[in-house]
């Protein structure tokens, strides 16, 4: 049986696993002094039910990574930022490209969540895929340089998204693919032919996800569109788990490197 073809593993899910995901969210937003200290104190009692709740929460996540995957050149170094627990190895895998990777790295700082992409590895079988305990803004593959960084839902949560995005345009080869999927706010004043978002939208789900260290902002885009060529870009609105009436923007970004 391929690898593509093998089921992936059930997730933690359910209402009690819901409940504990939003009590913990609500009233353990993670202490620490550093960002990665912050980021095991607030995962460490949820990790095991991140992605059951988080599939239904972070939309355009599959999208981005299979389109990115059917893009990716065989032999490829990919490297992804903000990792977290690997799922995204999942979507690379159902694609039909993982097998032809060289390497996926799985970088994060969060011990816990690494945790389970080493678990996930092991249980699959994956002999090219690495978790590494790595900062996004600083971490290089052993090769040097790689052909794919992407970026799911973690550059809200990356205190120095710019040195991030920085980063990854450094350790990219020329006509190397990025893709970006989050949250996000628009500007008042967008570019032309952009999603516009009205004041209440701006201001009510920046303030909502930055009680949890989740940061909206409204230079994502224009900042990736400055910095890379668009291959393509998208920009929508999804329900959120629990309270499905509410909708939350989104964007999914991919673009290449110029030279």
């Amino acid at each position: 049986m391929s690898d593509s073809a093998l089921p992936s593993p059930a997730p933690k899910g359910g209402v009690l696993n819901d409940a504990k995901i939003l009590w913990q969210m609500a009233f353990h937003r993670g202490s620490g002094s550093t960002h990665a200290e912050r980021l095991n104190d607030f995962y460490a009692n949820q990790a095991e039910g991140y992605d059951a709740y988080r599939r239904r929460l972070l939309h355009g996540r599959e999208e981005m990574m299979t389109s990115v995957a059917g893009l990716a050149p065989e032999g490829g170094i990919w490297v992804d930022l903000g990792a977290g627990t690997g799922e995204n190895a999942e979507h690379v895998a159902a694609s039909g490209k993982l097998p032809s990777l060289s390497q996926l790295y799985l970088v994060d700082l969060c011990t816990p969540l690494l945790e389970i992409g080493q678990k996930r590895i092991a249980d699959r079988g994956w002999t090219n895929v690495t978790t590494v305990e790595g900062d996004a803004t600083q971490w290089v593959p052993p090769e040097g340089t790689a052909d794919v960084v992407t970026f799911s839902y973690s550059l809200t949560m990356i205190p120095d998204w710019f040195a991030a995005v920085e980063h990854a345009y450094e350790i990219l080869k020329p006509g190397g693919l990025i893709g970006v999927a989050d949250f996000y706010v628009s500007r008042k004043y967008p570019a032309e032919g952009r999603r516009r978002h009205g004041w209440l939208t701006r201001t009510v789900w920046h303030d909502f996800f930055a009680i949890d260290n989740v940061f909206l902002s409204p230079d994502h885009l224009p900042f990736l569109t400055e910095r890379f060529d668009t291959v393509s870009l998208k920009e929508d609105f999804g329900s959120l788990p629990v309270v499905p009436v509410l909708k939350a923007p989104y964007y999914v970004f991919m673009g290449r490197k110029g030279g």
